[in-house]
């Protein structure tokens, strides 16, 4: 793949300009500016926390490349969270006392919900690149709010992939739900998305994160004349159910939010995952030029020509970037939570990113920047458009509506 220079990263990502001169391409000396980065870089969660450091390692490098903050270079302090929710408190406690400026992090609903206390207390603005459970960007007010998030939160993955299974006649659906934050936020989401086209479940499976035999719930669904399964567990388990209900010679789709992408998946299920559906953001194709340019600095700088979640890796790179597009309003160096949240919600500037044109993606009652007219329906073929159609359209970065 051909690698891109610096000045041509500048002029393709617009930070010419709203640098105010500063981008010169060469090393800083100023004291740096920290930002938070939290996530699983070890533990059952780290497939999709490392592509999410990756690509937030790639934007501060850019960024530094074309002169950082007014000089001033990006400096990421980073945590592991483990993907446990105590040892994301601790981490997130820790960035605070490190003095960042804002933090982008958390892959799993459950670990973030421990730790927004920690960032809306602080008040120090926390952007969730990869995290979906809907109850992340509400529990606080959105005016008050310092947790922003550029992940598709549930609550338009689930009715986007309802709205799918409802148009191929699929109506009879069985949900199959972890008990984990994720999974009881999601179930939720997945329910009222029904409720919305007069539907319920004809079968509803909990299981704890783990499980390695449902066999008995397959059959359960099965007898309830399921023709589609949504499920919603981030983990190995959407495997147990893909290779549970292909041992059962049930020919039924799977389909769900975009963990269905994630190695876990992916890998675990083997053929047993072909053919499942499930909501994207980004789907790791070179269909325009801000796509082929991310993907092509991703493999020059990892070395590797494949991404193992790239969702994670697109989103926490455009967050980043968005991140840097707002303290570069401040040209008064205040720095300070109240200061980055106000210039988050005010965005003059439109950012071309990778997974979408970031046009005033928040403002002071909205804090999630990626609405349903983003998102496209995946496919298990090594995931891949599930629809000519989205293929076309994503040729057009979308924005938001």
């Amino acid at each position: 793949m051909k690698t891109i220079g610096c000045k041509q990263w500048i002029c393709l990502l617009g930070l010419v300009g709203a640098l105010g001169g500063a981008g010169t391409c060469g090393a800083q000396t100023a004291n740096p500016v920290r930002l938070g980065w939290i996530g699983p870089l070890t533990g059952a969660s780290a497939d999709f926390g490392i592509p999410m450091l990756n690509g937030a390692k790639l934007a501060v490098d850019e960024i530094n490349a074309a002169g950082g903050y007014l000089g001033r270079p990006l400096e990421l302090i980073i945590k592991d969270d483990t993907a446990n929710p105590e040892v994301g408190l601790r981490r997130s406690q820790e960035l605070i006392k490190d003095g960042v400026v804002a933090t982008i992090g958390f892959c799993n609903t459950g670990v973030a919900m421990k730790s927004l206390e920690v960032f809306q207390t602080a008040k120090s603005p926390l952007i969730v690149p990869c995290a979906t459970g809907t109850p992340i960007t509400s529990k606080y007010p959105a005016p008050e709010s310092y947790i922003f998030r550029t992940s598709a939160r549930d609550a338009i993955q689930a009715p986007f992939v309802v709205d799918d299974i409802v148009a191929r006649g699929w109506t009879r659906v069985a949900i199959f739900a972890d008990t984990s934050g994720y999974g009881e936020s999601g179930l939720q989401d997945v329910i009222k998305a029904l409720e919305a086209k007069k539907l319920k479940p004809v079968h509803v499976a909990r299981f704890a994160l783990g499980v390695k035999d449902l066999t008995a719930e397959l059959k359960a669904a099965q007898a309830a004349g399921a023709n589609v399964i949504f499920s919603y567990t981030v983990g190995q388990e959407n495997a147990v159910i893909a290779l549970g209900r292909q041992a059962l010679g049930w020919k039924v789709t799977q389909v769900g939010p975009w963990s269905l992408s994630l190695p876990f998946f992916l890998d675990g299920a083997g053929e047993a995952a072909d053919g499942s559906l499930m909501a994207q953001t980004f789907i790791a194709e070179p269909s325009n030029e801000r796509r082929r340019a991310f993907l092509s600095a991703y493999a020059a700088k990892y070395k590797t020509s494949k991404i193992t979640v790239p969702m994670a890796a697109a989103q926490a790179y455009d967050s980043v970037y968005l991140l840097t597009y707002a303290i570069l309003n401040i040209r008064t160096g205040d720095l300070a939570g109240p200061s980055v949240k106000l210039a988050l919600e005010t965005l003059a500037r439109a950012y071309y990113g990778v997974t979408a044109t970031h046009e005033r993606p928040f403002s002071k009652d909205d804090k999630d920047a990626v609405s349903s007219n983003m998102l496209v329906m995946g496919m298990v073929k090594n995931v891949t458009f599930a629809y000519p159609e989205d293929r076309t359209r994503n040729l057009f970065v979308q924005r938001k509506q």
